[in-house]
């Protein structure tokens, strides 16, 4: 049972800067590799195990650090992501979103350890703390990254394509269904890497489709979302 202040932060209306981010699939709708619900699902399916995981397990760790001690250091944790964020641009949009998502938080859930975060940090960590905050766990920490990353691509796909938003829902619903394993592994993994105070056991999965795409979105013009 989730504490009632964390289904505030898995409504999509928290202004946390997500509408302006489409998961990286704008990238490729514009060339032509995600048409349908059922490739938007394809797309979800490479996601979610690899980016979806490693950014699980960062909010999974910076919850479970949270509660273990009162004053962690961020620093490696924030090198440590930088490390499994290869492409200069989606670091760049783990810190916007980082930041926009920091500025709601301080609003709702003004704590010390929000504060010791900076001034641009990786989302993840920002999460992770937030849940802390606002009384969840670790699980329920990787739990709302997963659900974030396929809420934006599924509500991107909908702009972007003019799918049948009941179809895209059904796509939403299914793949948190479906990806229910990462989530706990993700957690595992983030909570080992807290207890140990060892942010290099957080996963390193990637896949390179996504990274590719992301130098060219933000190479490109007229793009509707920022990635």
């Amino acid at each position: 049972m989730l504490a009632p202040d964390l289904w505030l932060l898995a409504d999509s209306r928290l202004p946390t800067g997500g509408h302006a981010h489409s998961g990286g699939i704008e990238a490729a709708v514009r060339r032509g590799l995600v048409r349908a619900p059922d490739d938007v699902a394809a797309w979800l399916a490479g996601r979610v195990p690899t980016t979806g995981l490693v950014t699980a397990a960062a909010a999974a760790a910076a919850c479970a650090l949270v509660a273990d001690r009162p004053e962690p250091d961020w620093t490696p944790w924030d090198a440590a992501l930088s490390a499994r964020t290869p492409v200069a641009a989606l670091r760049e949009v783990s810190r916007q979103q980082g930041r926009a998502m920091l500025r709601t938080v301080r609003a709702a859930w003004p704590t010390a350890a929000v504060d010791r975060l900076g001034t641009r940090p990786h989302q993840a960590l920002v999460l992770g703390v937030t849940v802390a905050a606002a009384g969840g766990a670790p699980h329920d920490a990787a739990a709302l990254a997963v659900h974030h990353l396929v809420g934006q691509v599924c509500s991107a796909a909908v702009r972007l394509l003019g799918l049948d938003p009941l179809a895209l829902a059904g796509v939403h619903a299914r793949a948190l269904a479906e990806h229910g394993p990462v989530v706990g592994k993700a957690s595992d993994a983030g909570t080992a890497a807290a207890l140990a105070d060892d942010p290099d056991l957080l996963p390193t999965a990637t896949i390179p489709l996504p990274e590719v795409l992301a130098v060219l979105h933000v190479r490109s013009e007229g793009a509707l979302f920022a990635s």
